[in-house]
C-alpha cells in the first residue's frame, strides 16, 4: 500500500482560508519548505491587513509533522482558540492570524506541488474578488467554524465588534463583544428575550453565515460582562439537558391552556412555577411563554412539563 504521509506523493495538506479577506483561498503545505506568513510583500504567504505583523508566523512540515511558530507578532497566533508560541498542527485544526481563520485540510499531491508564487497570486486574486463583493473583513460559515469555536477564537484574540449570524430560516443573531468579553446579545432584535437566553439559543444553530461587524457604540439595558468560557460552559450544559427532554415538549406553536377544571391546588406550586402558569394564561403560545419567561429555556420547559404532567396545563 502506498504511503499516505504528507510529502510522500500520495496525500498532502493545504491551509484553507475559511474566514477573512482571503476566504476561499488555499495555500499548500510542502514538505521541507517553510511558509513564512506576514504582511511584508517578500514573504511566502502575504496577508495584507493591520492585525498581521510584517513577519508573523512560520509553518513547516517535516515528514508527517506540521508545526506552526509565532515569530513575535504583535497580535499573536492562535490554534483552536489558544494563543501559541509553537504548536503542532493536525488535520482539522484552525489557525487564527489577524482576521483570517485557516483550516488544515487534506489535499491532493498535485496541489502541494504548486509553487509559492502561484499560491501568493491565488490569494491576491481571492482578496481582490472579495473586495468587490463585500466590505466586511471577517466572515464565514458556522458549519466550518462552529459558534463555540468562533467565540473562543474571538475571546482569546480579544476582538471588538458585533458577531452577526444569519441562519437559513432568516433568523439573525447578534453577539456584542468588547475585548473578547460578551456584553449583550439578541435574536431578531427581540427585546423580550434576555441576552443570555439568546446566546444559549444560538448555540443550537448548526448552519448559517457569520460576519464580524464593527463595534456598536450604543448602550444596552442590563448589559452583561461575561467571559466566553463562562457562557459556553453553562450554555453547553443546558443544551445537553435540553436535548434530553426535547422529544417530550409540545410544538412551539402549541397553545398552553388551563385544564378544565383545575383540580390540583395552586398552593402546591412554587413561586417560579406560578410565574410560568401566569405567562401561559396571559400569552398562551409555548414560544411566547419561552420568550417572556425570566428563567432560562431549560428551566422554563422543565416547569411547563411539570405543569402539564400535574394537570395544571394542557397543550392544544
Amino acid at each position: 500500500m502506498p504511503s499516505m504521509r504528507p510529502g510522500a506523493g500520495g496525500r498532502s495538506y493545504v491551509l484553507r482560508f475559511i474566514s477573512g479577506k482571503y476566504q476561499g483561498g488555499e495555500f499548500p503545505i510542502v514538505n521541507d519548505k517553510p511558509i513564512i506568513v506576514g504582511r511584508s510583500s517578500d514573504l511566502d504567504m502575504v496577508l495584507v491587513e493591520d492585525m498581521v505583523s510584517r513577519k508573523h508566523a512560520r509553518i513547516t512540515m517535516q515528514q508527517d509533522q506540521i508545526w506552526i511558530e509565532d515569530l513575535g507578532s504583535t497580535n499573536g497566533t492562535f490554534v483552536n482558540g489558544e494563543k501559541i508560541k509553537r504548536a503542532r498542527l493536525k488535520e482539522g485544526d484552525r489557525v487564527l492570524i489577524g482576521t483570517s481563520i485557516l483550516k488544515v485540510i487534506a489535499g491532493e499531491g498535485g496541489r502541494a506541488a504548486e509553487s509559492t508564487d502561484a499560491a501568493k497570486r491565488d490569494l491576491e486574486n481571492v482578496a481582490a474578488a472579495r473586495r468587490t463583493t463585500q466590505a466586511r473583513t471577517m466572515s464565514g460559515s458556522i458549519e466550518e467554524v462552529p459558534l463555540p469555536d468562533l467565540l473562543q477564537l474571538f475571546a482569546t484574540s480579544k476582538k471588538n465588534g458585533v458577531l452577526v449570524i444569519r441562519t437559513e430560516n432568516d433568523d439573525i443573531g447578534k453577539i456584542y463583544l468588547r475585548k473578547g468579553v460578551i456584553y449583550y446579545a439578541t435574536i431578531n432584535d427581540l427585546d423580550d428575550v434576555q441576552a443570555m437566553k439568546s446566546i444559549f439559543r444560538m448555540l443550537t444553530w448548526q448552519k448559517g453565515l457569520f460576519d464580524l461587524d464593527p463595534p456598536d457604540e450604543r448602550e444596552f439595558p442590563n448589559e452583561m460582562n461575561l467571559s466566553v468560557q463562562e457562557v459556553l460552559m453553562e450554555g453547553l450544559r443546558q443544551l445537553d439537558e435540553f436535548n434530553e427532554i426535547r422529544n417530550e415538549l409540545p410544538d412551539l406553536n402549541s397553545r398552553l391552556v388551563f385544564s378544565q377544571p383545575v383540580i390540583p391546588p395552586f398552593k402546591d406550586l412554587k413561586p417560579e412555577e406560578l410565574d410560568i402558569l401566569q405567562l401561559a394564561h396571559n400569552y398562551g403560545h409555548l414560544e411566547t411563554v419561552l420568550n417572556k419567561s425570566a428563567a432560562t429555556d431549560l428551566d422554563t420547559v422543565q416547569i411547563i412539563l411539570k405543569l402539564i404532567k400535574n394537570a395544571y396545563l394542557r397543550p392544544e
